[in-house]
């Protein structure tokens, strides 16, 4: 598989950027929410809960470092979630299922970006 990466325009000014193109920073967050909905689907599926719609708006934040150099600090998910069948979580239950899927994501063990859950139920 082949992915075409560019910078951000807003950094990178065209013709240097490429707008079309996978920017690694959105790609590095998609990756985080990814992961983290996989974990979260399988842990559910594990409870017998199963879920019509899951849908998450993530936003990454990128600061400067203590030696001034930008990085992705912070990762906010946001995932909305429907639930099928008859088995549905309650508000609790749904928060202590994400912290789980947090703690057993791959990709969230591998970084140290700041990776803050906002659940919200459909």
């Amino acid at each position: 598989m082949t992915i075409a990466a560019s910078p951000s325009p807003t950094v990178v000014p065209a013709p240097y950027s490429n707008a079309a193109n996978v920017d690694p920073e959105e790609a590095f967050v998609a990756a985080i929410a990814s992961c983290h909905m996989l974990t979260f689907v399988y842990l559910a599926s594990q409870r017998g809960i199963e879920l019509d719609a899951y849908e998450d708006h993530a936003v990454g934040l990128m600061t400067k470092n203590e030696r001034g150099v930008p990085w992705v600090s912070r990762v906010d998910l946001n995932p909305k979630i429907s639930y099928a069948g008859g088995k549905r979580l309650d508000t609790k239950e749904e928060a202590a299922l994400h912290h789980l899927a947090h703690e057993q994501c791959f990709i969230a063990n591998s970084v140290r970006t700041e990776i803050v859950v906002h659940p919200a139920s459909a």
